[in-house]
């Protein structure tokens, strides 16, 4: 339970902000770009042992501390340079003209997101919160870094039952694991596919 909580809520919260993220830097009025994608992207290329060090001293002297509000955040973190980088390689084969047809059209920002860019731009923004789901879920280091009793999830009570002995529920949930990093794959393929039709 503490991994889908933790997972769902930490992939709600990364899809919308990378999503916003993705928005902005697709804009070619926005200043420094390279600079905000390079910062955004950074938890993906940090060494996860680093990245989860930093959130434990960060988040802890928030108060944040083996919470489950700590470790969302921490996930959410880790999920947002996958949105970006997901939804901003979707927003290139973005046509503006619609944009500026719906703007013609006395269509408010508001309405042309709503009604003209998102419905094109869902199968990214969709495979995205896939990749963020998928790393929030299989998170071990951040959780032994900012988990406490409370926030155990699967992969740090596969982590415990490796280093004591290796048990069959073990086994079983490693198998779900696979079957469900499987057909996170077959789906993602399958967005992929609907965006290029």
């Amino acid at each position: 339970m503490n991994s889908l909580v933790i997972g769902a809520s930490a992939t709600a919260l990364a899809t919308a902000l990378g999503t916003l993220a993705a928005l902005g830097l697709a804009s070619p009025a926005m200043p420094g770009r390279r600079m905000v994608m390079a910062v955004l992207i950074s938890p993906m290329v940090t060494p996860v042992i680093i990245a989860a060090a930093g959130m434990f001293f960060f988040y802890s002297g928030l108060g944040l501390g083996q919470t489950h509000l700590g470790l969302i955040l921490a996930h959410a973190t880790l999920g947002v340079p996958f949105v970006v980088v997901t939804v901003t390689a979707t927003l290139a084969a973005y046509d503006r003209n619609l944009t500026r047809a719906a703007a013609s059209l006395a269509a408010g920002p508001w309405t042309t997101f709503r009604r003209v860019q998102l419905p094109l731009i869902s199968p990214g923004i969709i495979s995205s919160a896939l990749f963020a789901f998928a790393v929030s879920f299989d998170e071990v280091v951040v959780v032994l870094f900012m988990g406490g009793v409370d926030q155990r999830t699967i992969p740090r009570q596969m982590w415990s039952g490796i280093r004591e002995q290796i048990s069959p529920a073990i086994l079983a949930i490693a198998t779900f694991l696979i079957v469900f990093a499987a057909l996170l794959l077959l789906t993602v393929n399958w967005l992929r596919r609907r965006s290029n039709t």
